[in-house]
């Protein structure tokens, strides 16, 4: 018994050996820019709401802990010094310290979410002195399609911003529902069709930060990811002036084609943004992507098949 008791010891240190050699091996790629690694000032601040939150529930998760366990000591059957008191059922003043911790802790975390939710309102200007960047960001089946229209450029799966550069960002889907999220930067913001939703950010370190939609929205979801270089005043102006040299216009035309279903996730630049293009995406002049097939389509097709197999089988 005690060498298949060994045996089972031995087998999870080396599992649990192995899982931390592969975590260690992993972190710098697939977990870097979480969360909870922000490289903005809306990042950094979603990350202390999270940390002051846990702070003030373990205030009374802690204690509860450590109580149930100090209880299941001391009132151990062999602790003679425990006084046993099988009629005691209510104390006034203990019932007033067990609520009032609840009551505290509800207290200040509505606290928390009430300042918070003002203070990092996705659609409030970030304070700075330095000239906000215009970013229009459409959802597409399955790609994201930014739009810089002050610099009448646009790009695929490729979100370039300066560094230390306040961006507001409009956002709206051409098809289904989806979410914008760049973990690094900011929290989840919804692109909805025929709606638009807004998102002010800022990166303040160099480096790439990956985004991607964090909605399912059909079968190109899994592929459905961007990355976020943030980059100096002078390379952003080489990215400008190389998106406005392309070969490639984002006219309306342009913009239908795109907006039809595609796994294609290659990087793409388009110069002469045609104007106003945005907006009509968002108000729907421009009819929305396919998106996924309507129910009533869907029917009429099975019974189309139905009725299709019966005549064969005459």
């Amino acid at each position: 018994m005690s060498g298949f008791i060994e045996r089972r010891t031995a087998r999870a240190t080396v599992i649990l050996l192995a899982a931390l050699v592969l975590s260690a091996t992993l972190a710098p790629s697939a977990f870097a820019r979480s969360i909870l690694d922000p490289v903005g000032p809306i990042a950094a601040g979603e990350k202390l709401i999270l940390l002051d939150a846990l702070g003030i529930m373990l205030a009374i998760v802690v204690p509860t802990i450590g109580a149930t366990l100090l209880f299941a000591w001391w009132f151990r059957a062999s602790n003679t010094a425990a006084t046993y008191r099988p009629d005691w059922q209510y104390s006034g003043k203990l019932e007033v310290v067990l609520w009032s911790i609840p009551a505290l802790v509800i207290l200040f975390l509505g606290s928390l979410a009430w300042i918070s939710s003002h203070t990092l309102d996705p659609a409030r200007p970030i304070a700075t002195a330095n000239r906000t960047l215009e970013v229009q960001v459409v959802s597409l089946d399955w790609r994201w399609l930014f739009i810089y229209p002050q610099q009448h450029i646009a790009s695929i799966n490729s979100l370039v911003l300066p560094v230390g550069t306040p961006v507001h960002l409009r956002i709206t889907s051409a098809s289904v529902m989806n979410v914008f999220f760049v973990p690094g930067l900011a929290g989840e913001m919804y692109a909805m069709n025929g709606m638009v939703t807004q998102l002010n950010l800022q990166a303040d370190q160099l480096g790439k930060i990956p985004g991607l939609s964090a909605q399912f929205s059909g079968d190109g979801f899994a592929g459905m990811h961007f990355d976020t270089d943030v980059v100096r005043g002078p390379q952003f102006a080489a990215f400008v002036a190389q998106a406005d040299g392309s070969d490639s216009r984002l006219s309306e035309t342009t913009y239908r084609t795109l907006s039809r279903q595609s796994h294609d996730g290659q990087v793409r630049l388009f110069s002469n943004v045609s104007d106003g293009l945005f907006d009509r995406i968002a108000t729907l002049k421009i009819p929305p992507g396919e998106g996924p097939e309507p129910i009533e389509a869907s029917e009429a097709e099975a019974e189309k098949s139905i009725t299709s197999m019966a005549m064969g089988g005459h």
